[in-house]
């Protein structure tokens, strides 16, 4: 399993080597970086999985440092700082800073704050994946919403009571939309290979699911037949 790629971002050379040593001995793959430019660089070209940003840094300070990364990525944000005033706290979670800690800290507690941080961020990624999977299963064509996942199909809100074969040959046409399939083919790729029925099974299921689907089932709007080839979905 790859190991997540931390960016510390710190000007004060000894603290840099410390924070890289401990956290590399927890096994991260560990950048550095020791003023707000490299940082950019740094967080652009490697795309990190955590960043550790200091707030005083020369030139770019990590405030702007923050405020450009958060224009351009979500990766997780620990900022660090010398002063204890609240406010600078307030700045950088505004800023978009996922956590803050004030110098002098712990080694211990700074490796935890790491390791929930990661965590956090894994289980946003997992959500936002699986909510990605979600939405490209869910095809939605004018009033008609085809929940792969699912298996269902409702129009205008209203779940359409469709058998299996129904539901797969829509789903088929569906995701290969304005693209033409001969009755043979959709046997093949509907029914199986070793279908042994004819192409005249194609022709009633279309039937059935044009009374079932479409508004005016004698004028189809979407499941369409074309002429001496076959048919396709349309919208």
């Amino acid at each position: 399993m790859m190991s997540h790629k931390v960016l510390i971002v710190e000007d004060d050379q000894t603290l840099l080597n410390v924070l890289k040593y401990n956290l590399t001995k927890e096994g991260y793959d560990v950048l550095t970086a020791a003023d707000g430019v490299q940082a950019l660089d740094a967080a652009r070209s490697n795309k990190p999985d955590l960043i550790v940003l200091d707030i005083m840094l020369p030139g770019l300070d990590g405030f702007e440092v923050c405020r450009i990364l958060r224009r351009e990525m979500t990766t997780p944000i620990l900022m660090l700082t010398a002063k204890a005033e609240e406010t600078d706290k307030v700045v950088g979670l505004e800023l978009g800073a996922d956590d803050y800690m004030t110098k002098p800290f712990s080694m211990r507690e700074f490796l935890a704050r790491i390791k929930a941080m990661m965590r956090r961020a894994e289980i946003v990624k997992i959500g936002e994946s699986s909510a990605k999977e979600a939405a490209a299963a869910i095809i939605k064509v004018g009033k008609i919403e085809i929940d792969l996942a699912r298996h269902t199909v409702s129009r205008s809100g209203t779940l359409i009571d469709l058998s299996p074969k129904e539901f797969d040959l829509l789903a088929f046409l569906a995701k290969n939309r304005e693209q033409v399939f001969s009755r043979d083919q959709l046997l093949e790729k509907v029914w199986g290979y070793d279908y042994a029925g004819d192409t005249r099974t194609v022709d009633v299921h279309m039937r059935w699911l044009r009374q079932k689907i479409e508004s005016d089932p004698a004028n189809p709007r979407h499941l369409l037949t074309v002429r001496s080839i076959g048919y396709k979905f349309e919208g």
